[in-house]
């Protein structure tokens, strides 16, 4: 007989669908303080102690797709009962291709590289910091967004279209000219319309997470992006200021 630890943890809600991240890791004490950092990001999280309860998370997973489905799973390499990476080789042997950071206290380049090998894409050396993992999750789950997303060649909202294969934007049928941040900036807001992002938020989507800088970078690039695309950009239409949350398009 073996005994087996499941648990679900529900997060606030994250930023457009919340993403929902299986940590499997034994020992308590990391487990807890993963749960905690992962949740203060706004992810569902559900946990396994030992690697048949993750098989059996997996399992159920596949079997009812739509309500137990992972975005990214967070692997310890030594598991009880199955180790690390035994169920990622069971996994990509399966075709399941949910993103993979994996876990592990043995940090040599052969370990390393024999996890990469069986189908991890990212390989976090213990002891870490919570906030590197949170980052490298972050990167995780946007590069898998990236990828399933369809692609929409151009954008349009009122007198802005933009066009993301030709990397042009038309304002009233004529081109501006943007700087790559600006260009990645509007691409974002017209993508979700409405949607309001804080500065932070704007920072990690357009900046990314290794970003090291004042917040306030995103207000003047906000402002030169108005300059462009405004008639009045002391009184906006399109780039719109709500106070004490952020921005929104629209």
């Amino acid at each position: 007989m073996y005994t087996t630890e499941l648990t679900k943890y529900s997060a606030k809600a994250d930023i457009g669908q919340t993403s929902r991240i299986l940590v499997v890791e034994d020992e308590e004490l990391i487990r807890e303080m993963l749960v905690v950092a992962l949740e203060e990001e706004g992810y569902e999280v559900i946990t396994a102690a030992d690697g048949r309860a993750a098989v059996e998370c997996l399992k159920n997973c596949q079997s009812n797709a739509g309500e137990l489905s992972f975005d990214l799973v967070v692997l310890d390499l030594m598991l009880p009962q199955i180790n690390g990476l035994d169920i990622c080789r069971l996994m990509r042997h399966q075709g399941n291709s949910v993103p993979i950071l994996m876990l592990s206290a043995k940090g040599s380049e052969t370990d390393r590289v024999l996890g990469l090998e069986v189908g991890a894409d990212d390989y976090l050396t213990k002891p870490f910091s919570m906030r590197e993992m949170v980052a490298r999750c972050r990167a995780l789950l946007r590069r898998q967004r990236l990828s399933i997303l369809p692609q929409i060649p151009v954008l349009k909202y009122k007198d802005v279209s933009l066009n993301a294969q030709e990397c042009r934007v038309l304002v009233r049928g004529k081109e501006v000219n943007l700087s790559p941040k600006e260009f990645r900036l509007l691409e974002l807001f017209m993508s979700y319309a409405r949607r309001v992002w804080s500065r932070e938020q704007l920072l990690d989507q357009v900046w990314g997470p290794d970003f090291v800088g004042d917040s306030k970078t995103v207000d003047v690039h906000i402002r030169w992006l108005r300059e462009k695309l405004e008639q009045d950009p002391s009184h906006p239409e399109y780039i719109v200021t709500v106070r004490g949350f952020g921005y929104r398009f629209g």
